[in-house]
């Protein structure tokens, strides 16, 4: 890596200038004296590239390029990320990397597919890969994971992620309003794309969990990895259900260090909506905020919140990193590298023990329960928890189990729904968050 003596000039190169790029940008200029005193050196804005640099005016007109390539191999220090998507943002992160260039990216995406490749060029060349921004916005999240915790051994990291989901499901349980209308709102109120797509069905969360992952365990995991469900199968109906129970729907990214019974360890990384106690730390957690929850053997249990997303906090974390890297760069050292070593297998969905809740409409006659009951013990899924309630013809059955393999769950509902006597299976959803 190219180090730089104290007093000179860290150079940057900012790669898209979009709601957290112009917050980057203005930060960097009003606060240009005490982001040197904190660097050890000036940290000057070389260069802004844009799509559209006639759609800018308020910036400094002489750093806009629409050639962000040209921009990556010019002579900066550090170039700072904030477009998105893969391609050809790989292609321009790699080439900074291999040149010795330091990286601070808030690109999620790009990091839950390809952060080994990223990680293997930046220690190829003694360069800095930073990404503090893409997870939980700004949230001191990934820093503690790798760095302050890196002496202990973390079991699970289970944290709302998304903001968007959050906020609807947070809107649903206050208001009783359905998942549909309750997303219109979100739209209306800006919390929600107008292509929601990555965050409802559970993309969005999806990458963040291979990140958390992957830091967590020392293990690759990509978000093909993660196992994903989003929440628009999420009735007002499932809410309730919830509620009369004592708990509350959130849309959880959990990964967690699984121990099989001969001993061998696997990671497990799933985005689904689960069912919580509202004692539960993050049943609190409303609107658009994001909180994660880690355990870890010496440490116990940490709670991390605070706004997960919008200009201002995104920026902040961006402005963080890029303070690291450019301090590193003043004083010759290097940043924390990628930590793979334990290299835990991925444990498939199937595998992976979870309870669920189950609500039932089944027929009000002498029996049911029993039968219903025998469906569980064949496939070896002890119940935890039974409440019924009869109406007219009809009775109404919950269900909760005891932990099993999520394969035996499933397998256990596909054969109660086929049952003479049960009417619907009307939810069928994960519980979190309780012995």
């Amino acid at each position: 890596m190219t180090s730089t003596v104290d007093g000179k000039t860290v150079r940057v190169a900012l790669l898209g200038c979009g709601t957290v790029g112009s917050e980057v940008a203005r930060l960097l200029t009003e606060q240009a004296d005490e982001l040197a005193a904190r660097a050890g050196a000036p940290v000057e804005l070389a260069g802004i590239a844009v799509r559209r640099p006639d759609k800018h005016p308020e910036l400094p007109q002489h750093l806009l390029t629409s050639d962000a390539a040209a921009l990556v191999e010019s002579d900066v220090d550090v170039i700072v990320e904030l477009i998105g998507g893969i391609e050809p943002v790989r292609t321009w992160l790699l080439t900074a990397l291999r040149k010795g260039k330091s990286v601070v990216t808030a690109n999620k995406a790009l990091l839950a597919e390809y952060s080994a490749e990223l990680s293997e060029a930046a220690d190829s060349a003694g360069a800095d890969l930073y990404f503090e921004a893409s997870v939980a916005g700004a949230i001191p999240l990934l820093r503690p994971l790798r760095e302050s915790l890196a002496g202990d051994r973390i079991t699970k990291v289970m944290g709302i992620v998304n903001g968007t989901t959050n906020f609807i499901l947070s809107a649903m349980d206050s208001s009783g309003a359905g998942y549909a209308e309750t997303l219109d709102e979100a739209s209306r109120l800006g919390y929600a794309e107008a292509d929601p797509t990555a965050d409802v069905d559970g993309y969005d969360a999806a990458s963040k969990a291979a990140i958390l992952a992957s830091l967590a365990f020392h293990s690759r995991v990509t978000a093909s990895d993660v196992y994903r469900e989003g929440i628009a199968n999420v009735t007002s109906s499932d809410i309730a259900a919830a509620k009369a129970l004592g708990r509350t729907v959130k849309l959880l990214s959990i990964c967690e260090r699984v121990t099989a019974d001969d001993g061998t360890e696997s990671v497990s990384a799933r985005v689904h909506p689960v069912m919580i106690p509202r004692s539960h730390p993050l049943a609190g957690v409303g609107g658009a905020f994001n909180a994660v929850f880690v355990e870890a053997d010496a440490a116990g249990e940490l709670m991390f919140y605070g706004q997960g997303a919008g200009g201002a906090p995104t920026a902040s974390a961006v402005l963080g990193d890029l303070v690291a890297v450019a301090r590193n760069r003043v004083l010759g050292g290097r940043g924390p590298r990628e930590s793979a070593h334990a290299a835990l297998p991925v444990r498939p969905m199937g595998q992976t023990p979870t309870r669920y809740h189950i609500s039932l409409d089944v027929a009000d006659k002498p029996g049911v329960l029993a039968q219903v009951a025998q469906v569980f013990a064949a496939h070896e899924v002890s119940i935890a928890a039974v409440r019924q309630r009869d109406r007219l013809s009809t009775a109404s059955l919950v269900i909760v189990t005891h932990l099993a393999p999520d394969a035996a769950l499933r397998a256990t509902v596909e054969e109660i729904g086929k049952m003479d006597v049960v009417h619907e299976v009307v939810s069928v959803m994960r519980v979190e968050g309780e012995d």
